[in-house]
């Protein structure tokens, strides 16, 4: 799963209006540094921004890491910024697939603000009856925001789909079902 950087940033950027910090301050710079290699190699093919992104990218993310770790080290548990950097380091996993896959971006940016302008939607949202009926209607509204994003009519690979699904699409091959290798 791709974890979004934009949310993890908006920590350090919200606890150092409150409380001045040499840590938050360096850390959102470092994200920074990630974002303006992503600001060069947008609307470049996956290949070029792969590339791009093990040669710039990785090091900043790869020195990045033990940096928190160490910091963490400086600071008590207890700590607001010390949940904030484990936050991240928790989902880390998350967080790095953009670097290897360039496919992905480093956050969800795109598709929050495709399904932002949804008035309807929103309220919808609002009433999703349960927890698993917000997490459906978040996956679904994603699904189609991506789609929108990347230029595919949501309904036909919706229903390209889920014929591919009726008609026994075999399991071992999901790749095949996924949105960068529809066709219309």
């Amino acid at each position: 799963m791709a974890r979004c950087w934009t949310h993890w940033r908006r920590r350090f950027v919200k606890f150092a209006k409150d409380t001045p910090s040499e840590i938050c301050d360096e850390m959102v710079e470092r994200i920074a540094q990630l974002y303006a290699i992503e600001k060069e190699i947008r609307g470049r093919d996956p290949a070029t921004r792969v590339k791009i992104r093990q040669r710039f990218s990785r090091p900043i993310a790869e020195a990045l890491r033990p940096w928190l770790e160490g910091c963490l080290q400086q600071l008590s548990s207890t700590n607001e910024l010390t949940r904030h950097i484990r936050y991240g380091l928790k989902r880390w996993a998350g967080l790095t697939p953009f670097l290897d896959d360039g496919r992905l971006e480093m956050d969800t940016n795109g598709v929050e603000n495709a399904i932002r302008p949804i008035p309807l939607t929103r309220k919808n949202a609002l009433f999703a009856g349960s927890d698993d009926g917000a997490k459906t209607w978040a996956r679904i509204a994603s699904l189609i925001g991506t789609c929108r994003l990347n230029g595919i009519n949501p309904e036909a690979y919706n229903a390209a789909t889920l014929r591919k699904i009726l008609d026994q699409h075999m399991q071992s091959d999901i790749a095949a079902l996924m949105l960068w290798n529809f066709r219309e």
